[in-house]
């Protein structure tokens, strides 16, 4: 039985599907401060990794192989504006979790981690080798992660494959699960609401950047490509230990995504254009190549227009 910890959430729940689908048996673990019950598709236990006893009472109870740990808050600004909040939730609720997997002899686990470990980039496209400087408590808790994960493995025989997402995005193609965040966040989603009326305007924070069209570019990945990747690392846990990024290799920019979502919906939202925002490269593009060659990842499901038309799909007929 694998545990997925946040298996409620977007790339959680999206993984928990694909993992069923393939015959894995799930227990997902959440605390749905940011989950959604809506989304739980298998044997559920609400629950807080921070509480410590009760998490060791579901290793006794049931019989866990491996770990999928998705449990953690991810807003940026938040992490700065709270950071006791992100280091108690994410660095903490971590250490609880691995302490309980060792007492409990359960030596195999996937981490999501992400690509904000590393900072500001020096080159692109980001390798696994690039200096690693996260800007945020956000990035820097998900560091100290994969620090202590380097660290259980030499210590403790810990297995693991910490994976470094770009963007997610989309939804899954049969309309099931989606992206629902509140606050919301990400820009797919902000374009989509504002098409839908959900929202006035979208704001496209800064035109004069050193790209092709003045806008940030990003690496956005379908979750559902995410969620192959997932099972591909669980697969391999007994052959690699170590980092994998996880995203196209194509910069997608701010005006290409709202192109894409005019293109799609045939629906031209209103447009506001601001100021850059502090913090916020050019150009983040991620160096797929290890995700290929160890995992034997394929991208199936992360064309632009594919990533906008399965998350429109899901705006318009959303379940929660």
């Amino acid at each position: 039985m694998i545990l997925i910890t946040g298996g409620a959430g977007y790339i959680g729940s999206h993984t928990v599907k694909y993992l069923l689908e393939n015959g894995y048996e799930c227990l997902i673990f959440d605390n749905l401060v940011y989950g959604h019950e809506k989304a739980i598709l298998a044997d559920f236990i609400k629950g807080d990794l921070n509480d410590k006893n009760s998490l060791d009472k579901v290793f006794k109870e049931y019989d866990i192989d491996m770990v999928v740990h998705f449990a953690a808050y991810a807003y940026v600004g938040e992490s700065v504006e709270n950071p006791q909040k992100y280091y108690n939730n994410n660095l903490v609720g971590t250490l609880n979790l691995l302490d309980v997997m060792i007492a409990n002899d359960v030596n195999k686990i996937v981490f999501s981690s992400t690509c904000a470990t590393y900072g500001e980039p020096q080159y692109i496209p980001i390798d696994e080798k690039h200096p690693v400087n996260p800007i945020n408590p956000y990035g820097k808790t998900k560091s100290m992660i994969d620090n202590i994960l380097e660290d259980y493995n030499v210590a403790y025989s810990l297995k693991y494959i910490s994976l470094k997402y770009f963007n997610a995005s989309g939804a899954s193609r049969d309309g099931f699960l989606g992206e629902s965040h509140n606050p919301e966040t990400h820009l797919i989603p902000l374009v989509l609401k504002a098409i839908n009326g959900e929202i006035d305007h979208i704001t496209v924070f800064g035109t004069d950047y050193d790209t092709p069209d003045g806008t940030c570019v990003r690496d956005y990945i379908h979750v559902e490509d995410l969620a192959t990747a997932h099972k591909l690392a669980l697969e391999h846990l007994d052959d690699f230990t170590g980092f994998i990024n996880l995203g196209t290799g194509t910069g997608v920019s701010v005006k290409e995504i709202i192109d894409s979502a005019i293109r799609i919906t045939g629906i031209e939202p209103n447009i506001v254009y601001g100021d850059r925002r502090a913090g916020d490269s050019s150009v983040l593009v991620c160096n797929n190549s290890l995700a290929k060659e160890v995992l034997g990842w394929e991208i199936n499901n992360s064309d632009i227009d594919n990533i906008i038309e399965t998350a429109w799909n899901w705006e318009q007929n959303k379940k929660f």
